[in-house]
């Protein structure tokens, strides 16, 4: 990982996101395809995620619209796209989040080929605000950056959270994935 973060020095808008060991790890291939992703892999993976999740925290949309892949620029135009980020403007605001899975995703059918990379995160934020989605990023060659080419983020105001939870009726209707992530200790 960049020694950003390493470092754990946070960031104006929050600390970097961090991946620790005991982050739950899937590699999604077909049966009997054998890929286990390199320490450079997940480097690579997780400093776009990060660079563009911090840009989304410091409101950079412009940094963090270049980091989209061509085609999805192409299907969602620059001012549409950041409209959509504005109308929700609390999202991503504290930069505070942690990743929950990490999914991998060697050439899946019906994609593009290359290396798909899941972030499943959880945001809390100070007023009690959960944020929780994915963020997917691609490499389509070894030596090649990673692109952003998936975003869904869901935002739980905290009149529907109890304890650092959503209540159980909202916790049913969310598109995110929370697994361990449901705990409330970091």
């Amino acid at each position: 990982m960049s020694a950003f973060l390493l470092s754990g020095i946070p960031a104006a808008f929050g600390a970097p996101p961090l991946i620790a060991p005991e982050v739950e790890r899937d590699v999604v291939v077909p049966g009997g395809v054998i890929f286990k992703p390199t320490a450079a892999d997940e480097e690579g993976a997780v400093d776009r995620f990060a660079e563009y999740t911090l840009a989304l925290a410091r409101r950079d949309y412009a940094a963090a619209y270049a980091m989209l892949r061509l085609s999805f620029q192409a299907a969602n135009p620059r001012l549409e796209w950041e409209m959509n980020l504005r109308k929700r403007a609390a999202i991503w605001a504290d930069g505070r989040i942690r990743v929950l899975r990490l999914s991998w995703y060697p050439d899946p059918a019906g994609q593009p080929p290359g290396l798909y990379v899941a972030f499943d995160f959880r945001g809390d934020r100070a007023d009690g605000t959960m944020d929780c989605g994915y963020v997917v990023v691609h490499r389509a060659k070894p030596g090649d950056g990673f692109t952003v080419v998936r975003i869904d983020t869901s935002e739980v105001p905290s009149p529907l959270m109890e304890d650092g939870v959503p209540k159980a009726d909202v916790l049913q209707q969310l598109p995110c994935y929370l697994g361990k992530g449901i705990a409330t200790s970091f």
